[in-house]
């Protein structure tokens, strides 16, 4: 399908990132900044995020704000809503990028195997990478809660913040495997995508339902993913695609999208993607600074709008 051509506005807004600390959440802090937005950087550990913040600092970027946040706890969300409700009143943008991958790495020395790695092509990497992982039940649950009820809990907070903005965007950082083509059932896939008869309260009794087979070696019975690894990963970006596109239906006065950065060189992965992260927040920029009317409830795959299946 076609990019996404619409014109970047640079205005004087109120943003929200999770997961701004490092990575490619610290670059889409830079980046908001740089264009004139206001940002709470957040972060779980409030030593990293108030380096995160005085490393922008050095770039002379003071419209940077530390906020302490962990996604997966519904209370700290509301925290962080009452200290915007207070400072600012409103909330213009709200990056969801917090996430973790459900997995647990078993590399004894990791700048040999970053260079191991470098040397491959993408397949290889992955081969390789998989080789390295395991994905106990504990890790799928810690997925779920963070990635899907995470990303929940903090949009339902920032929800009557971004109301009160004249252009309330949200941006869902998603993945490429978060497409349904991952599934192996036909019947879940068009469940899922079947926006129009589709619920929250489905999506959690399907996240529930995922947990319970992932747990009891069932996966396939119901056509959940089950190759090339990181299935809760797969799961828990497909359940959340869902949740933004219901989210979209529900709030026409918003702008809420999902992009796939691309293979972005994270601590996720070793620093081996092929992306940087300067190139891997180009959409998440697009979707966060376009101007009133744009697109809603779409999946970008970098800057390109793409199918959810």
């Amino acid at each position: 399908m076609e990019g996404y051509t619409g014109n970047l506005l640079s205005i004087e807004g109120v943003a929200v990132v999770t997961g701004g600390n490092r990575g490619i959440g610290l670059e889409i802090c830079r980046q908001l900044a740089s264009n004139g937005v206001t940002v709470v950087l957040t972060a779980r550990d409030e030593k990293r995020g108030a380096e995160a913040v005085s490393t922008l600092g050095t770039l002379g970027l003071s419209n940077v704000v530390f906020h302490q946040l962990e996604v997966s706890d519904p209370s700290s969300a509301v925290r962080l809503a009452d200290f915007i409700k207070e400072k600012f009143g409103k909330l213009d943008i709200l990056v969801n990028n917090a996430g973790i991958n459900g997995t647990i790495s078993e590399v004894g020395d990791p700048e040999s195997f970053r260079q191991e790695l470098a040397g491959m092509d993408l397949t290889g990497r992955m081969e390789i990478i998989l080789k390295h992982v395991t994905e106990p039940y504990e890790q799928a649950e810690k997925c779920l809660s963070t990635n899907y009820y995470g990303i929940k809990a903090v949009t339902k907070a920032m929800l009557p913040l971004l109301q009160s903005s004249s252009h309330g965007r949200i941006v869902n950082i998603s993945s490429c495997y978060g497409q349904l083509r991952f599934f192996c059932g036909e019947e879940l896939k068009q469940e899922l995508n079947n926006i129009d008869n589709l619920s929250e309260q489905r999506l959690d009794e399907l996240s529930e339902l995922f947990l319970t087979d992932f747990k009891h070696g069932q996966l396939e019975t119901r056509g959940w993913p089950t190759e090339g690894g990181f299935i809760a990963y797969k799961v828990s970006k497909a359940l959340m695609n869902a949740y933004s596109r219901i989210l979209a239906k529900e709030h026409p006065s918003l702008c809420i999208n999902c992009v796939h950065p691309g293979y972005v060189q994270t601590d996720m992965n070793f620093q081996v993607g092929h992306i940087t992260v300067e190139e891997g927040a180009r959409g998440t920029l697009m979707m966060a600074m376009a101007p009133k009317g744009g697109i809603s409830g779409a999946f970008l795959d970098l800057t390109e709008v793409t199918p959810f299946v």
